[in-house]
C-alpha cells in the first residue's frame, strides 16, 4: 500500500506521516527533508533554494525522479510531499492536508525548523506566502499542476483546529476504511 501525504506547509504531512509509518510499520520518506538536506548542502535557505528552483530545473528533477522511483520500485511505504500525488499516481489513499495561515505560521515557529528565521507570526505568514508563492510558479510553470485542487486526492482533511493525534485517528480510519 502506497499513500501520498500532500498539504501546505506547517499543516502536519510530516509530522503525521511519520506517526503512520510507525503504527503501520512501513518505511517513510519525505520531500521537504530531501529539500532541506540540498538547501544544507548548497548552504542556502529553504527559500533561497525555492527561488533558485524556479530557474534550475534540475533541482525539482532530482526530487521529482526519486519519488517517481520509489513510486515504481516500492509498494508498501508513506510519503509526504506537496507534489507526491502527482509523482506516484499508482497510490492507494493520496490525502492532502489544510490549516489556516495563522495555525501553521504558530506551528511552524514552535517547531523551531532549521533556516526558519522569523520571529512573529506575522512574519512567518510572509515567509510562508513567498515560498508558496514561489512553489506555486514553478509547479505551473514545470508541471501545469496546483497541488491545492481536492481533485487530485482522494481525501482532503482540514487540521486547523485538529492536534495531530486527532488528524492520525483521522487518516488511520480512511486507511482502515472505517466511516467517521
Amino acid at each position: 500500500m502506497i499513500i501520498t501525504i500532500s498539504g501546505v506547509a506547517g499543516s502536519g504531512k510530516s509530522t503525521v506521516a511519520k506517526l503512520i509509518a510507525e503504527k503501520l510499520k512501513i518505511k517513510h520518506y519525505s520531500s521537504g527533508d530531501l529539500m532541506r538536506h540540498i538547501a544544507k548542502e548548497r548552504g542556502i535557505s529553504l527559500l533561497k533554494l525555492s527561488k533558485a528552483a524556479e530557474k534550475d530545473k534540475s533541482i525539482d528533477r532530482e526530487l521529482d525522479e526519486r519519488q517517481i522511483k520509489l513510486g515504481k520500485t516500492e509498494d508498501n511505504f508513506i510519503i509526504d510531499g506537496r507534489l507526491s500525488a502527482k509523482f506516484i499516481p499508482n497510490a492507494k489513499f493520496k490525502i492532502f492536508l489544510d490549516c489556516s495561515d495563522s495555525e501553521r505560521a504558530k506551528r511552524i515557529l514552535n517547531d523551531k525548523r532549521e533556516g526558519d528565521n522569523a520571529k512573529t507570526v506575522d512574519q512567518m505568514i510572509e515567509k510562508i506566502k513567498t515560498r508558496e508563492e514561489s512553489e506555486n510558479k514553478r509547479y505551473k510553470k514545470y508541471y501545469d499542476y496546483d497541488y491545492h485542487n481536492s481533485k487530485n486526492y482522494t481525501h482532503v482533511i482540514d487540521t486547523t483546529n485538529t492536534n495531530i493525534e486527532g488528524v492520525l485517528k483521522e487518516i488511520l480510519n480512511i486507511i482502515k476504511g472505517k466511516d467517521l
